[in-house]
């Protein structure tokens, strides 16, 4: 190892001063085709630089060889699981799988393939070590986790399954880095695409065959009725509803994942989506006041209320306690197809991109990502947004003068019989038209937020 780390530290350091800096390395990373170790070059600066100098001499150059190197060959060996000294596919896939990551063998054998270099179609430890050299990445959870669906994405909607967290990241604070990060992007977000949300929601409440509303139109008549500030009515409660849902959600799947799990063992997809639904359930459970005072809010006229506290007393005085959860159950059957068709479209595109595009990298990039977590919530939305649109009109119905009101069957039977099946996609088109702008906007704030946080990047 001494020899290797001499011999690479001189024929790194292009300028022959004794020492590499950021530059020297992404050049000679560059040069041997390492393009997309890129991002990579950061973090071992941050690891290696001890005295914070900026630069990196050959003690603590070869000081984090030998450091990585001790990480590289404990992954290598948690992969090896028949102690031959080579990594096969099959040893691979029953590794995901252990990781509640299910692929093929054939999608495992094109991951080998990036990695093996003579061309046997198993890796042994000098080619493996070769690969991840400098590369970051220390153990298999983190080589898969280029497939997190990332709680950083946020569009508008709450009813994602909840990310999954490594023991490193538990152990080191970066999980509650990571949820706080996701929750200001989701703040950011949901505050930017707010006026397409009121229109959706006024569409839903209002919309009907004789009372057409397209998105001109709705948003002419809220701003010559409340001003331009009115287009974010209800925004407030729909960020200060973030941190509280957040928390427990994260806590309840943890302990839902305790339930469903074999001990010692990680969860499998099917565990993963019992165990988020049921987080799910029990989130909404208990922020669901807050997702009634929201629609209220968005609904309600120039001063109708002063604000969210007004407005829950005058709910309490006149309505009960019972109004706060008006609609929670078609709320609470919407998280199952959505939920449901989220991940298993995720994990669809997954699967089609390791198969058809993962040829030297199973790293898809930003873009990829971004595209499968929007389309995969987009087609969650469409399956469960019936019954969103049934959960809106019984949290508002109260408001509206000489409307019958009609629980969950009954709305939906009056909907269809007076407004067909459209009637149940009622502002179904600024709910997609903010989806875009919400990944992108929560994209880009999360990344911002998790370099402000400290959080290591992968």
């Amino acid at each position: 190892m001494d020899a290797l780390c001499k011999g690479l530290f001189w024929y790194l350091d292009l300028d022959e001063d004794g020492t590499l800096d950021i530059l020297e390395l992404q050049e000679c990373l560059q040069d041997v085709g390492n393009i997309q170790l890129q991002g990579a070059v950061k973090k071992i600066f941050t690891t290696g630089d001890i005295n914070k100098d900026g630069k990196l001499d050959f003690e603590e150059f070869m000081k984090y060889l030998k450091d990585h190197e001790k990480k590289m060959k404990l992954a290598f060996k948690s992969l090896d699981k028949n102690n031959d000294g080579k990594i096969e596919a099959s040893e691979i896939v029953q590794s995901l799988q252990i990781l509640g990551l299910t692929i093929s063998e054939q999608q495992a054998e094109l991951i080998l393939q990036s990695i093996d270099a003579d061309g046997t179609m198993t890796v042994d430890w000098n080619e493996w070590r070769d690969y991840f050299l400098f590369n970051p990445v220390t153990d298999i959870e983190e080589i898969i986790r280029f497939w997190k669906h990332s709680t950083g994405i946020d569009i508008g909607d709450s009813l994602t399954i909840p990310d999954e967290f490594t023991e490193d990241e538990k152990k080191s604070g970066q999980w509650w880095r990571q949820l706080l990060a996701g929750g200001v992007a989701g703040a950011v977000s949901r505050t930017s695409t707010a006026p397409l949300d009121r229109l959706k929601v006024m569409m839903q409440v209002h919309g009907s065959k004789s009372h057409k509303m397209n998105i001109y139109d709705g948003f002419r008549q809220m701003v010559k009725e409340g001003g331009i500030r009115s287009l974010w009515r209800g925004n407030g409660t729909n960020v200060i509803k973030i941190a509280p849902e957040t928390a427990v959600k994260f806590w309840a799947y943890e302990q839902y994942k305790k339930l469903l799990a074999e001990e010692g063992q990680k969860i499998g997809t099917f565990e993963r989506f019992i165990s988020g639904s049921m987080a799910g359930a029990t989130a909404q459970t208990f922020i669901y006041p807050m997702e009634v005072m929201k629609t209220r809010l968005a609904v309600g006229k120039t001063g109708q209320y002063s604000g969210i506290f007004d407005c829950a007393k005058k709910i309490l005085k006149h309505e009960g306690v019972g109004a706060f959860y008006k609609g929670y159950i078609p709320n609470l059957l919407g998280i199952i197809p959505y939920a449901g068709i989220d991940l298993a479209v995720y994990e669809l595109l997954k699967s089609h991109w390791l198969d058809n595009f993962a040829k030297d990298s199973v790293n898809p990039g930003v873009m990829v990502l971004l595209g499968c977590g929007a389309l995969s919530s987009t087609c969650g939305q469409l399956a469960s947004y019936p019954l969103a649109l049934v959960r809106t009109r019984m949290q508002a119905q109260a408001m509206l003068e000489g409307s019958p009101q009609l629980n969950m069957v009954g709305l939906f039977r009056r909907i269809i019989s007076k407004e067909g099946i459209p009637g149940l996609y009622r502002g179904i088109t600024p709910n997609f038209m903010k989806v875009l702008p919400a990944v992108g906007i929560s994209y880009v704030v999360y990344e911002n937020m998790k370099q402000t946080l400290g959080i290591t990047q992968k």
